[in-house]
């Protein structure tokens, strides 16, 4: 990151000229305004934390010039400049998170597929547990969780669910969520004692608008058959389930959870919509994702992201070598444990 003293200079510059903008007559009425306006509470915010940041800084060279002279002072002065270093650390953190480049996506709602790995049956079950933790974190949020796709299984466990979390900034919280995420944990059918290690993939898009991804009907196959419920068997004597294939890129959608083949239809385009966006924006923007990668991991489902150790009460996030002894409490939804850390890791990796 630049310097922030520097960067501090920049910010107070660009301050004055909106300022000099916002008292123009007629401004709020103009196109531009409310982007101006969220500019400028933006850098406002900025430059008060600013402000804050030298303060603590010369009192930090005060103490530092007072340790020099003032011998059987030292520890209370030490004590001080401990607590205000920690101080100057936290502001230079949070300057850096508001000064990220925002995402477009990062306030659309979420499309979210989450499915069962390598490990049997515990896979399955560990993809419902996971599945579980995602409802319980877009409760907590306040947004609105619906069901497009499942395949349970006889035990209770999910071979594949796919949801849609609604809501603004849905998907700015649940897009540190893709990858493999990893669980060892003794299984309830393991008789001997032993820990087995199992996975199950999450992928997280942002909601596509149909004015944001043109799709041809002559592009798209659509098959018709039988909803299966667990063990594969039919579940009704309709062709209400849909299945959709993208011709042209081959991706392939279904739903079924709908009794009417419409309704199903619908869901399984909100689903292709939201995997076409997020597969042409790879195209169009491989170097923006290459940055990416190299600050805070790809995302990609084939890349482990996170690890779940019932025997020990711990859950890893591999991206970022954070540890928390507090499983229970993050399948409980509590995800925040995690995604704030993330967050603030982009900060220090991304060079303003």
């Amino acid at each position: 990151m630049a310097d922030i003293s520097t960067l501090l200079v920049s910010i107070k510059e660009e301050l004055a000229g909106l300022e000099q903008q916002l008292v123009v007559p007629n401004v709020t009425s103009a196109p531009g305004y409310p982007e101006l306006a969220r500019r400028y509470a933006l850098l406002r915010k900025v430059s008060n934390l600013g402000e804050e940041w030298g303060r603590v800084g010369s009192s930090i060279a005060e103490q530092e010039e007072l340790w020099e002279s003032e011998e059987d002072l030292r520890d209370e002065i030490e004590d001080a400049l401990t607590e205000d270093r920690a101080r100057l650390s936290k502001l230079e953190h949070e300057i850096k998170k508001l000064l990220l480049p925002p995402d477009p996506n990062d306030e659309k709602s979420a499309i979210v597929e989450v499915r069962a790995g390598t490990g049997g049956d515990e896979s399955s079950l560990f993809a419902a547990d996971l599945f579980r933790m995602h409802a319980r974190y877009a409760e907590q949020k306040g947004f609105k969780l619906s069901l497009l796709d499942t395949h349970p299984t006889a035990l209770g466990g999910f071979k594949q669910v796919i949801f849609v979390v609604e809501g603004e900034g849905a998907y700015g919280c649940f897009r540190y969520e893709s990858g493999v995420h990893r669980v060892q944990r003794v299984p309830e059918t393991e008789s001997s004692g032993r820990i087995h290690t199992s996975t199950a993939t999450v992928a997280v898009f942002p909601e596509a608008e149909e004015v944001e991804v043109d799709i041809s009907p002559k592009d798209l196959r659509i098959d018709t058959f039988h909803a299966t419920g667990p063990g594969g068997q039919s579940v009704n004597t309709t062709d209400s389930a849909v299945r959709i294939t993208h011709i042209p890129t081959g991706l392939i959608v279904s739903c079924q959870d709908e009794k009417s083949q419409h309704k199903n239809k619908a869901q399984a385009m909100r689903v292709l919509r939201a995997r076409l966006k997020s597969l042409y924006e790879q195209q169009q923007e491989e170097e923006l994702s290459a940055t990416r990668r190299k600050q805070i991991g790809s995302g990609e489902r084939s890349e482990k992201i996170r690890t779940y150790n019932f025997p020990q009460n711990r859950v890893t996030d591999h991206r970022i070598n954070l540890t928390i002894y507090r499983l229970e409490e993050i399948l409980a939804g509590n995800l925040d444990l995690l995604t704030e850390q993330l967050r603030e890791a982009i900060a220090e990796k991304v060079a303003l």
